[in-house]
């Protein structure tokens, strides 16, 4: 999951890169790509090489904050623990996010690519944090380790009765 998330931020800033060093047809591949996910309005996108990033401000910050959390992950919480935290911190994550597009929207106050940026790179972190515990029970399933906590191992040869 690390590598993707990783691999998804380093896609996002190739795109310009790739484009500014004329290979047209990966940086149009990547744009092409994004923009199912994002709008890509220029004057909200963060520019690198004097060409936009594959997606907005906010979309960067949701995907370098997911890429950040995924990656320290291990050193907060435990790659056997497939608890999550109360849904209250996904909500209390999204509510800047919200509050920022809401001002912006009805006119009472412009974001900026900094707003945009933390708002997006927090609910991406908090995200994560929910969708790994996830990601690790469905890999345990597949591989045949899961157990739900508190349950012992299985031991070799069935049970004793």
């Amino acid at each position: 999951m690390a590598s993707f998330a990783l691999l998804v931020v380093v896609a996002v800033v190739s795109a310009p890169l790739a484009q500014a060093g004329n290979h047209l047809a990966f940086s149009s591949a990547i744009y092409k790509t994004f923009s199912f996910l994002c709008h890509q309005i220029p004057e909200r996108s963060f520019h690198l090489a004097g060409h936009q990033f594959a997606v907005c401000s906010r979309c960067t910050g949701l995907y370098a904050g997911l890429a950040l959390a995924t990656v320290s992950y291990p050193l907060f919480r435990s790659l056997r623990s497939t608890d999550t935290p109360s849904i209250f911190w996904l909500f209390a994550s999204a509510a800047p996010l919200a509050i920022d597009f809401s001002l912006t929207y009805f006119g009472i106050w412009q974001n900026n690519h900094f707003t945009r940026f933390t708002t997006g790179a927090l609910f991406g972190a908090v995200a994560a944090i929910f969708i790994l515990p996830g990601v690790i029970e469905l890999t345990a399933r597949i591989a045949g380790t899961f157990r739900p906590e508190g349950q012992p191992p299985a031991t070799a040869g069935g049970s004793d009765s």
